[in-house]
């Protein structure tokens, strides 16, 4: 053979063989780790399962390792029999709350911001059965359950203890505002008090809406408590998406966006009384953390234009005006970002099964 091709097939084969040297030294032994950590998780049982998932956090050092850790921890944690194990996956959403917390903490230490204000975690439950909201209830002290569609809230709330609160994070027509609030206003035929504190209305986008609740609140006789207000998140749309519901925000700059966020806080705040503006809340483009940033520079806008306008300046100042923002695939920067309330679902409940759903 030509001495060109002599040397040109050695050349080949040394970079075939450093190619090859490389995967089996970096990629082989991450991607076989995760597989036979994986097959552990499966077999273990669910007293040992934290345990694993542990060591699987701490092998996240190679970046191939890190992809396929992270696809395995969304997954949900099952008992030896098959079941979903409530219990242990909560733990393990608490568990990386405060994390999340500990490294925010330790990022505001450095500035003069305010104190990292607590999480609260909303289990979200829509779809699932009675039967796994009394299992988190039980077993995981879960007290805060968060619901889509009305009439599947409104069932449910009776079959649960009086110190739950929920948190409806669906879309709400105007026609369907009594049947939302009806679990929670008092009623004199039946004898029982207003307990609108329970609930919390997180899909607020319009003026009409707010009105609409206010009335309801008023007919019924339980806007007259005010430690029994309705609270609410005003929801923006932070992504842009003609898809997401909400309240525009600033969008490639648009400045005057950020305005009508504004407008509609300030015009509850003064002519919704029996309505609570407790903060603001999105849903973000999926793995689009600028949602986020967003978020927070409304929150700050609208804290800075009602502390002007209303004598209770301290309610409407961070962190008592407050983020909810961050679900199951982004609530650690959620929460490092500034969220004090985190929407968890398919962690806690394992996938959905929307076929036998009354979606009203």
């Amino acid at each position: 053979l030509p001495s060109w091709i002599r040397i040109m097939g050695i050349r080949a084969s040394t970079t075939t063989a450093l190619v090859y040297l490389a995967w089996t030294r970096i990629a082989a032994p991450s991607a076989a780790a995760a597989f036979q950590l994986q097959q552990q998780l499966a077999s273990r049982s669910a007293n040992t399962h934290l345990l694993f998932r542990r060591q699987l956090q701490q092998q996240q050092r190679r970046p191939a390792f890190t992809t396929t850790v992270r696809r395995m921890a969304s997954t949900t944690s099952t008992t030896e029999e098959g079941a979903i194990d409530i219990a242990a996956n909560v733990e393990w959403v608490r568990e990386n709350i405060k994390k999340a917390i500990a490294e925010k903490e330790e990022e505001d230490s450095s500035s003069t911001t305010t104190p990292t204000p607590q999480v609260r975690l909303v289990a979200v439950s829509k779809t699932k059965p009675i039967e796994l909201l009394k299992q988190a209830y039980e077993q995981a002290n879960v007290r805060a359950f968060g619901e889509n569609y009305i009439q599947e809230m409104v069932d449910k709330v009776p079959q649960l203890p009086s110190d739950v609160t929920w948190h409806f994070i669906g879309n709400v027509q105007s026609n369907k505002v009594k049947l939302l609030l009806s679990p929670f206003l008092a009623s004199a035929s039946s004898g029982t008090e207003s307990c609108l504190d329970r609930l919390v209305l997180e899909t607020v986008s319009s003026l009409k809406l707010a009105r609409k609740l206010q009335n309801a609140i008023e007919t019924s006789g339980s806007g007259s408590n005010d430690n029994k207000k309705l609270r609410i998140f005003v929801q923006v749309n932070t992504s842009g998406e003609d898809s997401k519901s909400g309240v525009s925000s600033s969008v490639d700059g648009d400045i005057n966006a950020r305005d009508e966020v504004v407008e509609l806080c300030k015009a509850i705040v003064q002519e919704c009384p029996a309505l609570q503006l407790q903060g603001l809340m999105t849903i973000g483009a999926p793995g689009d953390e600028s949602c986020l940033d967003r978020l927070v520079i409304c929150r700050n806008q609208v804290a800075a234009a009602l502390s002007s306008s209303s004598s209770s300046d301290e309610q409407y100042q961070p962190p008592l005006l407050e983020l909810s923002m961050g679900m199951s695939g982004d609530y650690e920067v959620a929460i490092r970002k500034g969220s004090t309330n985190v929407r968890v679902g398919s962690t806690i409940f394992g996938a959905r099964d929307y076929s036998s759903v009354n979606k009203k």
